[in-house]
């Protein structure tokens, strides 16, 4: 495995901010999310970003290449489409599963929403490695993927962080994009040793690395990418700059955008933990570094059916009590799942509010928590767009909102997007049954 090529300092780019990011000083990159980009019309921002010299990195988030299902080939597709389109040196992706269910367990199938953790067990990390190669047979250019931060801890996991990462690379040879704001949150809310999972991650696999910010509450650390990068971040970002070279680091800002200044101070503040972090590395360097090995993928076995049938009754149960009401599975956490559900609800609402921004112009105040009692037993059944006509049509049938001016305005809404009225009561008794029919309880 042959190291990345320098990337940098970077950071993510976004529309809100695409203009400030244009005008940073120093800016070497950026990443943007790959599920945003529309090859044929990439953003003016974008493209001036690219012809000035600035490296564009496409960042996944659907693949949910940590399923018990095989990669979706037009997904993948998509990825590499976006890859050619920017010109990109690697795309990345999560360790991560998105979504469950379906023909392995003979049940609808379940979005998350969200990015979720996969159990760190032999199955899982069989089912892992198929499916990075997968992945990677089908990419143009070398795959790396992300720690992702979680709320919740699988019982009985036979690896641990730093293990399961590196036996990851073992097998694949795919790069790795570690996430020491991830580290940190998992430090909080599992217990977890960050510096043990640094110890153990391989050089040469490193392709860049992620710092975000968050915020406590009740003990529980969130990922928000919303708040200011905090010290425990920085430091854990010095930390691994002592024991490796990382080709790039990026900043990741999703919302609640500060002011162009406080994106510069942050870069400024990243800038100076490496700079720390590389003089600590000069002042314990040995006389003369060993030589470093090429590392080569090892195949490992391939997944079985009974590793991926097993894998998806563990990950289909788990979301089914996440997003459908369903009882917590044996072994969780009812206090941190319940915590997941409001946080996994919660990004549905916001997501939805930025796909659909007339639907908290025509309900007001009252939208969030409208759209929260919705998704209490309402998973999503087709992205994001589909999800804000769901929760249309739901308060339509149910008579809302109370305010008729506001209903007329919604149903006004609804019928732009799908037809001439929401379904009758006849029709939503048959499409409740046959949910209820189909609906699979773990």
């Amino acid at each position: 495995m042959k190291r990345m090529d320098r990337l940098g300092v970077g950071i993510g780019w976004r529309p809100e901010i695409a203009d400030a990011v244009e005008r940073l000083p120093g800016l070497d990159w950026v990443e943007v999310v790959a599920e945003n980009l529309c090859p044929g019309h990439l953003p003016e921002s974008l493209v001036r970003l690219r012809e000035r010299g600035v490296t564009v990195v496409p960042h996944g988030v659907s693949l949910g290449l940590g399923g018990a299902d095989r990669p979706d080939p037009a997904r993948l597709a998509a990825l590499a489409e976006r890859a050619v389109a920017v010109g990109a040196p690697l795309v990345t992706e999560h360790i991560a599963f998105v979504r469950a269910g379906g023909e392995l367990t003979a049940s609808p199938l379940l979005e998350a929403g969200h990015l979720l953790p996969v159990p760190r067990t032999r199955d899982a990390l069989d089912v892992l490695c198929e499916n990075v190669r997968i992945a990677q047979d089908a990419l143009p250019v070398p795959l790396a993927l992300e720690n992702i931060a979680a709320l919740i801890s699988w019982p009985g996991e036979e690896l641990s962080e730093g293990r399961f990462l590196a036996e990851l690379v073992e097998r694949t040879g795919v790069r790795l994009l570690i996430d020491v704001a991830n580290l940190h949150t998992n430090r909080v809310n599992r217990g977890e040793d960050p510096l043990a999972v640094l110890a153990a991650l391989p050089p040469e696999a490193l392709a860049y690395v992620h710092v975000a910010g968050g915020t406590e509450r009740d003990g529980v650390w969130h990922d928000t990418h919303a708040h200011p990068v905090p010290p425990q971040v920085l430091d854990l970002l010095t930390a691994l700059r002592e024991r490796l070279d990382p080709p790039g680091v990026l900043l990741e800002r999703d919302d609640a955008f500060p002011p162009e200044a406080e994106l510069a101070a942050e870069l400024t503040a990243v800038r100076g933990a490496l700079a720390r972090g590389a003089e600590a590395a000069r002042a314990e360097a040995p006389a003369e570094a060993p030589a470093e090995a090429e590392a080569e993928a090892a195949a490992g076995p391939a997944a079985g059916a009974g590793s991926r049938e097993r894998v998806a009754v563990a990950q289909t149960a788990l979301l089914s009590a996440l997003v459908a009401g369903t009882p917590v599975p044996e072994g969780f956490d009812p206090v941190r799942v319940r915590v997941q559900v409001r946080a996994l609800a919660g990004k549905r609402a916001d997501v939805v509010r930025k796909v659909a921004p007339e639907l908290p112009g025509i309900l007001g105040d009252g939208y969030r928590d409208a759209f929260l009692g919705y998704a209490r037993t309402r998973p999503m059944t087709g992205g994001y767009r589909r999800d804000a006509l769901d929760f249309a049509e739901h308060l339509l049938v149910h008579g809302l909102p109370a305010d008729a001016d506001a209903r007329r305005d919604l149903t006004h809404w609804w019928q732009d997007r799908t037809g001439p009225r929401p379904p009758g009561r006849i029709r939503r008794l048959r499409r409740r049954a046959r949910t209820l029919v189909g609906r699979w309880t773990p």
